[in-house]
């Protein structure tokens, strides 16, 4: 009898093993990756994340998941994580004036941009633009010269809050003001309260050359299976591991719409024509317009990505891009993930 119920449980082990297998076409993935190559470049890694765990990961070339890489402007969904610690804490508002804590801006007439309009790209302060410019190399020694600069010398293009054009300068303004109310470097800041609750232990904001200034905006590194960690905390509402690093409001208030597409008067090509959330772009609605798919890709080619309507994360890091970037060859392997996955997100 014993025997039975013990082969039993063993046969039920499989059956279920098999079953969770199913749900996973990996064959299909990994075929979809490798026809991408060419477009995507020889060395590619990629993670899935679903139901509380990689569900599969593919590692492509010299990549594995656990290789740090440069990821651009995905480094600005670690920086509004990191403002939102504030604002939850009550030391911080995104409505407060940038000038509240850094009056330079005062003094050259740019005292009435919010901290809002800086995660949001609506700061007015002259920019750069192409792809060649928003990746340049930082000239600047400490983020507070750099800010002291953008106050100072950068001309006011359109005022605060009347037009949303994509940069890096808003996120680094928003990062200083952080370094004021704390008295602490952002790099401390990021790895106290981002980077080390969540177990991301190939990622840094630290540059090469320590006399150059870290770049919140564009300047980390990290990699696939780091960046999971992250994903998988926002889709779990903020939690890591039981340990709560957002609230679930802050989480949402990421997710929350606050610019149309039809709104955004310059972005780069691989955006163009999409809304914008907190930090973060919007790929999908649903019929009443709630964000369902979430992404801060990288013009270098990292995309990070969030469906919460099916409840799944994936990453996708490459190491050289061989062409230009182009959207659609990521929702395309968005749209094979989709099928394998199911749920209808209407």
């Amino acid at each position: 009898m014993t025997t039975i119920i013990k082969t039993s449980i063993v046969a039920l082990c499989i059956l279920s093993f098999q079953t969770a297998s199913s749900q996973i076409d990996t064959t299909a993935i990994a075929d979809r990756l490798m026809r991408s190559r060419e477009k995507l470049g020889k060395d590619i890694a990629f993670v899935l994340y679903k139901n509380g765990k990689i569900v599969y990961k593919k590692e492509i070339g010299k990549l594995t998941i656990k290789t740090p890489l440069p990821i651009g402007a995905s480094s600005q969904w670690l920086t509004t994580a990191l403002v939102l610690t504030f604002v939850q804490e009550g030391k911080l508002s995104l409505d407060d004036k940038v000038s509240t804590y850094l009056p330079i801006f005062t003094k050259y007439y740019k005292g009435y941009i919010t901290i809002r309009q800086c995660l949001t790209h609506f700061t007015g302060i002259q920019s750069e633009q192409g792809i060649t410019k928003l990746l340049q190399k930082n000239k600047f020694h400490t983020l507070e010269e750099e800010v002291n600069e953008f106050a100072s010398k950068r001309d006011i293009q359109t005022n605060a809050g009347t037009e949303f054009r994509y940069s890096n300068v808003g996120f680094n303004i928003a990062a200083r003001v952080l370094e004021v109310i704390s008295k602490k470097t952002f790099d401390r800041l990021i790895q106290d309260r981002i980077i080390r609750p969540l177990a991301m232990k190939n990622t840094t904001f630290s540059n090469e050359n320590y006399n150059d200034a870290l770049n919140p905006a564009i300047g980390a590194k990290s990699s696939a299976a780091d960046f999971t960690n992250f994903l998988a905390m926002l889709l779990n509402k903020g939690t890591f591991n039981n340990r709560p690093i957002l609230t679930e409001s802050s989480v949402s208030l990421m997710h929350t719409l606050t610019t149309e597409a039809s709104q955004v008067k310059y972005a780069p090509a691989p955006v163009s024509r999409l809304s914008y959330a907190l930090g973060e772009w919007i790929l999908e609605t649903n019929a009443h317009g709630k964000a369902t798919v979430v992404a801060v890709p990288s013009l270098q080619g990292t995309w990070p990505m969030i469906d919460l309507c099916r409840g799944y994360a994936c990453v996708i890091f490459t190491n050289e891009l061989p062409g230009e970037q182009n959207r659609n060859l990521y929702m395309d392997i968005k749209a094979t993930i989709d099928d394998i996955v199911g749920g209808n997100c209407q």
